[in-house]
């Protein structure tokens, strides 16, 4: 049973374009999952990183701190600036350029744990960047977004840091808080919350993307240029910033990981609560767009030798 939610768990990619094919095929078979389970559903996604965490694990970052802040830094500058430049380059309409802006200003995504760990990167360095980026999102998010966007269209920075409040914090909180209080019994629901991490993010994606059929029918092929633009620019910054900086080859694929897989999820949520469906639609793309750049390099890496998640050497 472990082995088949592990296996349904790394076909996170397919479950994302399969949902997006129906939503585009046939819509309403996925809107009906548009707001207010959108927020409810990303909700539950924090809820399960929080079981995964523990307050001990605040103190890895005490003990690797550079690695940790050039990997969150470079997600909050490279990202960031890179949607902004896409979406201003490419002429896209102007919904969604306020969608890739928003998704590059959002956190690490938690799928980039399960892709660090099958390219044989760091895998502890990888979950607590992407926890200290998804906590420092609850004001880098709506600070670089209202900073970002401009006069595309207005944004709401204080309602922006409440939503983050709610749907990340709040959940993130009460899972470290249950581990904490009722480690066996986390310890055995544990194993089936990536799964549904992976099929909520499936239904949001697929939501949001029935809803912009039609748009996406006439746009569809310029916003996911644009989209694979923006993450295959973060793979490649972040591995040769780390580079640059002297870190061995596994420090740079989990900084390569972390900075170019973005919480396509929160960027959804708080696209549909502070903007609207179309604003949503870049990051519906790119929740599959850099599962699936992720998963190849991932594929690509593992043929080489480098260091698994406990630095020991690989074959």
């Amino acid at each position: 049973m472990i082995r088949f939610l592990k296996i349904a768990t790394n076909l996170f990619p397919l479950w994302v374009l399969l949902a997006g094919g129906i939503a585009l095929w046939h819509p309403p078979a996925l809107t009906w999952f548009n707001r207010p389970w959108i927020v409810w559903g990303l909700g539950i996604i924090m809820l399960g990183m929080g079981l995964t965490l523990r307050f001990e694990d605040f103190r890895g970052v005490a003990r690797t701190p550079r690695p940790i802040a050039l990997g969150v830094g470079a997600q909050y500058l490279v990202m960031p600036f890179l949607g902004w430049s896409i979406a201003g380059l490419m002429g896209l309409p102007k919904e969604f350029q306020v969608g890739l802006i928003l998704v590059g200003c959002c956190p690490g995504g938690t799928a980039s744990n399960v892709v660090t760990y099958l390219a044989r990167a760091h895998l502890p360095l990888s979950v607590l960047m992407t926890m200290v980026s998804t906590f420092a999102a609850i004001f880098m998010t709506p600070l670089l977004t209202d900073a970002l966007v401009g006069a595309r269209a207005p944004v709401d920075p204080w309602g922006m840091f409440l939503t983050t409040v709610k749907i990340v914090l709040a959940p993130l909180l009460v899972g470290l808080t249950l581990r904490q209080r009722f480690p066996k019994t986390v310890a055995v629901v544990s194993v089936g919350t990536p799964l549904v991490s992976v099929i909520f993010i499936a239904l949001i994606c697929g939501s949001i993307l029935g809803s912009s059929a039609e748009t996406l029918r006439a746009h569809g092929i310029q916003l996911i240029a644009a989209v694979f633009l923006l993450h295959l620019g973060g793979f490649t910054l972040g591995y040769w910033i780390a580079r640059l900086f002297g870190y061995e080859e596994a420090i740079r694929r989990t900084v390569s990981i972390e900075v170019g897989m973005q919480n396509s999820g929160l960027g959804s949520a708080l696209a549909t609560t502070h903007f609207n469906l179309m604003t949503a639609a870049p990051c519906s793309v790119s929740a599959a767009m850099h599962s699936v750049i992720g998963s190849f390099l991932a594929a690509l890496w593992r043929r080489g030798k480098t260091r698994d998640s406990r630095g020991a050497k690989t074959p």
